[in-house]
């Protein structure tokens, strides 16, 4: 079994609720890590990664809930695609930091996990 497929069938274990709120952490680290522009690298991984995490949630989520999520990630995505020009890019780079701590409050508060 590859490193994915072993990483997807850790992460299906958690419940949904921890689930989310891994998925929450990641984006706040965004924010967090993505003060210092030369955290580029560690940033697109991060991103890279909650996108997977989205994949693998959203279906077992109620339906507003993930559609959010597959809009979330499919802004990820589009990030992604364009990195090496938009992290270098001081407005764009604030862009997805706020963002990203949006989303993170967005998918704690609808974890569970808060309640």
């Amino acid at each position: 079994m590859n490193d994915f497929l072993r990483r997807r069938d850790r992460y299906m274990r958690d419940s949904l609720a921890v689930r989310l709120g891994g998925i929450a952490a990641n984006l706040a680290r965004v924010k967090s890590f993505g003060k210092n522009p030369d955290n580029g690298q560690l940033i697109s991984s991060l991103l890279r990664e909650s996108g997977w995490f989205i994949e693998w949630a959203a279906p077992e989520t109620d339906l507003p809930v993930a559609i959010e999520l597959v809009a979330i990630q499919r802004q990820i995505v589009q990030w992604l695609a364009d990195w090496p020009v938009l992290w270098p890019n001081a407005d764009r780079r604030q862009v997805v930091l706020e963002r990203s701590s949006l989303w993170s409050q967005w998918i704690l508060e609808r974890s569970g996990l808060l309640d």
